[in-house]
């Protein structure tokens, strides 16, 4: 038997249907789908087979249902098979072999649940955060969701690579530039550029850097004096001349010291990604050219007019000609335009060249995690990586909602560092880590939620985070008592002893965890996984409490050692179970509650 026994129970159903429907080629089988049914007194598992194939077989769906209920009846797996509703079967398991996915978990260990090995290569953007200031609590979500998304696809069987993509081209690096120097001239004595008074604070000090280049400084935070101070002692008065190349060079140092707190930042959240990509440094070595190039051979590129966009009036909108991609024909609303005024490219364009760098490098599926602000660009991108590839390569956009976070009910808006929002240190130094990650796969990624910081650091049943740490914790507890026994030990265990419903609940939600991970990793859902670990744990709090009021379902017991080994076989496979989930999660479990 395979990790799921679910897609085991489909290659039974589907060679029942075989022996039945000798004449029907193995595609007429390929809708067949075994999953848990929608009540549970149904039964384990149920299957639409009979509905799917019932057409192509010209026979009436219930018909077949019950020639296949009477097919699998006879297999030594099913307990009882039930046709249903109009083509429907509902199916018992035995007992014996719902019981055998113990010793399975045991000998897999944490590899339980792991799926087959995928063809190709998954290309896995996420983070991506202008490296022009602290990480913030809005890219901790993105973070945290695409990391676990990269984690849960190398479970589900995928070769997965993890991208930053460092967008170091633009204004808003210029702007960064700008204000970096703006500190480098506050690190150097005043006298070596006069321009302000002794005294002066540091809005005057801004205000007179301002006045005198014409510029308005976006980027004031106090992450940049350590930025400034460097420039300073690096280069002494030599950058005081603010030109082109001075500019580039203090971008430059910007965005590497930029780059290098996301890093930490990132570090100390869990995430390493394998692969850092340059904006700059893609357009520096001609990709903008290269990505025009090839649509151009297509036929994709084409001067012209657009139409004014919704919401726009003649007054404050003006048409002119424009190099644009036909992306028109590849699902988008409106065909897209590829260079600025000035000739440089878009951001769009831009983002084209990152993309067929990506397909270069022979990645078979493109996958995004952006913010959900990022929701109106999803299908341009998508038409854009159509065209390059000619339609093989898939995008697939992760979005990820905002974050607020809350304290005695209150939002939270101070940060040490930024002075406006909350950055993701302070997260972390507050709750840390794991609580971050766990709490943030709490809900679907494309909902708003709240972090609310009082409630995981609780120790109650409302804390998920607690909640499963907990369940992993008793268990270990258990099994310290018990002396520690290794897996090898307990596979061998007499598991008729484990009868009990509340036994035989848990060793299923055991057993469905492979089949969780395929879906979550089809789906692009990694909060599935939280959900998940929160069902089983409430099994596994609910058999211990039944073990207080019933002393012959406690896990340890002095005069039935069979019994004993048998539960604390499943005791130690649920906790595989859950280092497994919490593993993908990227959250380390807890040996003991303190």
């Amino acid at each position: 038997m395979n990790d799921d026994i679910f897609a085991h129970l489909r290659g039974l159903i589907v060679a029942a249907l075989g022996r039945i429907l000798p004449d029907l080629p193995a595609e007429a089988f390929s809708k067949v789908v075994v999953e848990p049914p929608r009540e549970a007194s149904h039964g384990d598992m149920a299957t639409n087979a009979a509905l799917v194939v019932g057409k192509a077989a010209k026979l009436p769906p219930p018909k077949l249902a019950a020639q296949l209920a009477e097919a699998l009846a006879s297999l030594p797996e099913v307990a009882e098979a039930t046709p249903a509703g109009p083509g429907f079967v509902n199916i018992r398991l035995e007992e014996g072999f719902l019981r055998a996915v113990v010793p399975l978990v045991l000998r897999r260990g944490e590899a339980f649940g792991e799926g087959a090995p995928k063809p190709g290569r998954v290309n896995l953007e996420y983070v991506s955060a202008n490296p022009t200031g602290p990480m913030h609590v809005g890219h901790c979500r993105g973070a945290v969701v695409g990391d676990a998304l990269a984690g849960l696809l190398s479970k589900a069987g995928f070769d997965v690579t993890k991208e930053y993509y460092i967008n170091d081209a633009g204004a808003q690096v210029q702007a960064l530039a700008w204000a970096s120097f703006w500190r480098y001239l506050e690190a150097l004595p005043r006298d070596a550029h006069g321009l302000w008074e002794e005294g002066a604070d540091e809005a005057a000090r801004k205000a007179a850097v301002e006045a005198r280049y014409g510029v308005q400084l976006q980027y004031g935070g106090h992450y940049l004096l350590p930025v400034g101070q460097a420039l300073a002692e690096a280069h002494g008065s030599a950058l005081l001349e603010p030109s082109e190349a001075n500019l580039l060079l203090i971008r430059r140092f910007a965005v590497e010291r930029m780059m290098e707190e996301i890093r930490a930042d990132l570090a100390a959240l869990g995430v390493r990604h394998d692969v850092f990509v340059s904006e700059a440094a893609l357009i520096e070595a001609g990709k903008l050219e290269e990505a025009e190039a090839r649509l151009a051979a297509q036929n994709l590129i084409y001067r012209g007019v657009l139409e004014p966009p919704k919401g726009k009036t003649p007054e404050d909108w003006e048409p002119r000609e424009q190099t644009l991609f036909r992306a028109t024909d590849f699902g988008d609303e409106v065909d897209r335009p590829l260079r600025k005024s000035d000739g440089s490219g878009t951001y769009f364009a831009n983002d084209i060249a990152n993309h067929l760098h990506k397909l270069e490098r022979g990645f078979t599926q493109l996958l995004h995690v952006w913010g959900a602000d990022h929701g109106g660009y999803v299908r341009r991108m998508q038409a854009a990586v159509a065209a390059l590839s000619s339609r093989e390569v898939p995008l697939d956009v992760v979005l990820a909602q905002i974050v607020h976070v809350v304290k005695d009910g209150q939002p939270v808006r101070m940060s040490k560092r930024a002075g406006t929002y909350v950055t993701l240190a302070d997260l972390i130094e507050e709750v840390g880590k794991d609580a971050v990650r766990f709490t943030m796969l709490t809900r679907k990624s494309d909902a708003q939620m709240e972090f609310d910081l009082d409630l995981v650091v609780q120790q109650s049943r409302d804390n998920p985070v607690f909640y499963v740490q907990y369940a992993h914790a008793r268990a270990r507890s258990v099994l310290r008592a018990a002396g520690d026994p290794a897996a090898s030990e307990l596979e061998g265990a007499d598991l008729s002893h484990l009868s009990d419903p509340a036994e035989l609940g848990l060793i299923r939600r055991m057993a469905s965890w492979p089949r969780v991970v395929e879906g979550a990793a089809a789906a692009r859902e990694p909060h599935r996984i939280a959900f998940f670990l929160n069902d089983l744990a409430g099994d596994f709090h609910l058999l211990w409490n039944k073990g207080k009021d019933d002393t012959a379902l406690r896990f340890i017991q002095d005069a039935a050692p069979e019994a004993t080994k048998a539960r604390l076989a499943l005791v130690s496979a649920m906790a595989v179970v859950i280092r497994s989930g919490l593993g993908v999660m990227g959250v380390t479990p807890v040996e003991e509650m303190r």
